[in-house]
């Protein structure tokens, strides 16, 4: 077997940022192919981590008494976070490198883990998920360009398909299993609202080690531009394709944070099920539906997956507000995953169509505005079903909901179908 570590940097790569002009500077970095897997386990750990808290708003309700609205306002401080990242840092990558950024998203994940150990109120779950969403945002788009540009070193002959297809997987596979990983912590072992960051924190740490000796893919710029917030530029006849892949990622998005901020609440309140296991498996569920649908039908033609994410999200969204209004948790977990694997389509082609819209040098540019609209999506249904839940029940809430995210999905599928 080669040896996937590397005195020096590969020949043909780009100059790895941080040494000077001129200067030539031996380190051991990782090769391009074991750099995509250990870009790839630490998206996938981060991604984990920003979704372990899920089954455990539960612990912190009773603890400390506060309303459900609140577990709104706790997971939005998330997305709050990572839409502020993304607008603010998430595309420079561009500049800063691909690497540095993956680094630097690690380590603000790093500190969030220690407040959730050391400060874990009301307000410090504020400020901890607050920093993991920033983690996030400065992640999502540095980490998938980079895998795609270590992929295409590695393999230069294989295409794009796998690089999108484990970035998109690992994304939504850590959001999966983060849930999961909560419930079973808090079912089966001690100190729920403290292990699971304790263990989380090792891991990170592990990852960002690991993450410093991954090749950089960037070339240096001699001279940086001067700094300015997320913006985007594309071609005015590519607009029309990306708004409506903006759209589509928002709507599913949406679909996502109904299910790691209230999913636990609708199981116990309306659902009559207090299992914390099955807190955690029922997001799981639905994330991991979303993960396997872009591997199993990812062969398919984009417009034969736009199709069937399209009949899957209808259906799947459909069954949930049945499920909530008959009060069926089997209608409501299957309803579930069918929405899951439909939004897992529809986002895996949102993304595919936002990248082949931008030039290479914009690629992360391009890629943290649709990951930004996507965590908007995340963010502000979510609050207003939190405002809505002070005057109104959560059934009818969220059947509302639902049919808001339906008349956002299906014309922006079918806009996206018609440009397949």
């Amino acid at each position: 077997m080669t040896s996937t570590l590397d005195s020096s940097a590969p020949t043909g790569s780009s100059p790895r940022l941080g040494t000077a002009p001129g200067r030539a500077r031996r380190s051991f970095r990782l090769r391009h192919g074991a750099g995509f897997w250990v870009i790839a386990a630490a998206f996938l750990a981060v991604m984990a981590f920003s979704t372990v808290p899920t089954p455990l708003y539960a612990f912190y309700q009773a603890r400390d008494g506060f309303p459900t609205w609140v577990v709104t306002v706790i997971f939005a401080a998330y997305a709050v976070g990572v839409i502020a990242s993304l607008f603010l840092i998430g595309h420079l990558s561009d500049i800063a490198g691909r690497r540095r950024m993956v680094l630097i998203a690690v380590l603000v994940e790093i500190v969030s883990a220690a407040l959730f150990l050391v400060w874990n109120d009301v307000t410090g779950l504020i400020v901890a998920r607050t920093l993991s969403g920033i983690g996030v945002g400065a992640l999502t788009a540095s980490a998938t360009a980079h895998l795609s540009e270590l992929r295409a070193v590695a393999r230069p002959d294989e295409g794009p398909a796998t690089a999108g297809t484990v970035s998109t997987v690992v994304n939504t596979g850590g959001l999966a299993l983060g849930p999961l990983i909560g419930g079973a912590f808090a079912q089966f072992l001690p100190e729920p609202l403290l292990l699971p960051y304790a263990v989380f924190l090792i891991l990170l740490a592990v990852a960002a080690v690991a993450v410093a000796l991954v090749p950089e893919t960037v070339e240096r710029a001699e001279e940086r531009p001067a700094y300015r917030p997320q913006r985007i530029s594309l071609p005015a006849e590519a607009r029309g394709a990306f708004s409506a892949a903006a759209v589509a990622a928002f709507a599913g998005f949406a679909v996502f944070g109904l299910f790691t901020s209230l999913a636990p609440s609708v199981l116990v309140v309306t659902l009559h099920q207090t299992s914390h296991l099955l807190a955690g498996f029922v997001p799981f569920a639905v994330f991991a539906a979303s993960a396997v649908s872009q591997i199993v039908f990812g062969r398919l033609s984009a417009r034969a997956q736009l199709i069937l994410a399209l009949v899957l999200m209808l259906v799947g969204l459909a069954g949930l507000a049945t499920g909530v209004l008959i009060a069926s948790f089997a209608v409501f977990l299957v309803s579930g995953v069918l929405a899951g694997a439909g939004v897992g389509l529809q986002f895996r082609s949102a993304i595919a169509a936002a990248a082949s819209l931008a030039a290479p040098e914009r690629r992360g540019e391009v890629l943290a505005a649709i990951f930004l609209i996507a965590y908007i999506g995340l963010a502000v249904p979510v609050l207003l079903v939190g405002v809505a839940l002070i005057v109104w029940p959560l059934v009818p809430v969220l059947v509302v909901f639902v049919a808001a995210v339906a008349a956002l999905s299906v014309p922006a599928g079918l806009r996206m179908l018609r440009r397949a």
